[in-house]
């Protein structure tokens, strides 16, 4: 037995739990408990209807929907801070890649240092697949005074820290796109580099380049496609077009599970979509901007409020049932 200790407000209350669960690194596979651990994820960020803020009470629906799906893991852009979701999510059979955001008001964020106190807290838990420190960061210099060398040191730092306080949980970061080599070298505390990667239907030449600079694992942290075509085109017509979104993301996952001697799988983006992104809350608007964001399909527009598996209430989508067959047709014993 160890002993967790919950967060709550400022004070920490500890409670005893027993942690089974080791994950590591090897030969550019996730390993958890000795055994390869194929990623077959989606991003999730539960926003509901008419608000802007995270909420976790469709969560036993959710879970439900993530396992008919074949999903085992989820990528969460904020810790979250509730071990009664930790527990349900564990005990859906899930796992969670766990965001820490650089500047997050000091909620165990990496500026003000408080995000070790998370890490140490809940290290024990066996939700947790691996650390995950900012978001696509890359793109925005301006956040860092015009300096991006100074996010890739305090990236770089905040990895260090977590190895030397929880040696049985990876260190990742999501990355806009492949890291150039010069970011490899000033980072080698990352031991699996994610990757949010646009590249219209077909990623593979991302691993084949991958595979030339870095002998390190990769997943993809994001990909995927919307289901709103901006344009008519490639046969696709314009305005809600879940066709254009099943037809891509099935090409997507095809070419990820095609490489696994590279790419340790990928979280999808999204589970639900989000109206909180582009104008009212209460209703689907069109656009939304996302940096680099040309290489979405099938009309090189992020239409930011249309990403989900499934609809704003819940309703599976096309590309639902896509997410399923091509998870549910890996072996169980690869995870």
């Amino acid at each position: 037995m160890k002993t967790l200790y919950l967060i709550v407000g400022i004070s920490l209350m500890s409670i005893s739990i027993s942690c089974t669960n080791s994950v590591k690194i090897s030969d550019r596979q996730v390993l958890v408990n000795g055994s390869p651990y194929i990623i077959k994820g989606i991003c999730y960020h539960p926003v509901p209807k008419g608000s802007d803020k995270i909420s976790f009470d469709n969560l036993s629906t959710d879970l439900s929907l993530m396992q008919e799906a074949g999903i085992n893991t989820i990528r969460v852009y904020s810790p979250i801070n509730d071990l009664a979701v930790l527990d349900e999510i564990n005990a859906a059979g899930i796992k969670i890649i766990m965001g820490f955001g650089y500047n997050q008001d000091g909620y165990f964020d990496i500026l003000s240092g408080s995000f070790i106190d998370y890490v140490n807290s809940f290290k024990d838990h066996d939700a947790i697949l691996f650390w995950e420190l900012g978001n696509e960061y890359n793109f925005h210099p301006e956040w860092f005074e015009g300096d991006i060398q100074k996010w890739y040191t305090a990236l770089n730092n905040a990895a260090d820290l977590i190895h030397k306080n929880d040696p049985e949980h990876p260190v990742s970061t999501a990355h806009g796109e492949m890291p150039k080599p010069e970011v490899l070298a000033v980072c080698p505390n990352i031991d699996i580099w994610g990757m949010n990667v646009y590249r219209w239907d077909n990623p593979e030449s991302l691993f084949t380049g991958w595979k030339e600079i870095s002998p390190k694992a990769m997943y993809l942290s994001e990909t995927g496609a919307d289901s709103y075509m901006t344009i008519s085109q490639h046969g696709y017509e314009q305005g809600e077009n879940e066709k254009a979104q099943a037809d891509a993301t099935d090409k997507i996952l095809e070419a990820v599970f095609n490489n696994q001697q590279i790419c340790a799988g990928l979280t999808l983006f999204s589970f639900a979509d989000e109206l909180w992104k582009a104008g009212d809350n209460n209703s689907y608007n069109q656009g939304g901007w996302a940096p680099n964001s040309g290489g979405v399909p099938y009309d090189g527009a992020a239409n930011e409020e249309y990403w989900g598996i499934t609809d704003i209430e819940g309703n599976k989508k096309k590309v639902f049932d896509v997410v399923k067959e091509k998870y549910l047709s890996l072996s169980v014993s690869k995870q």
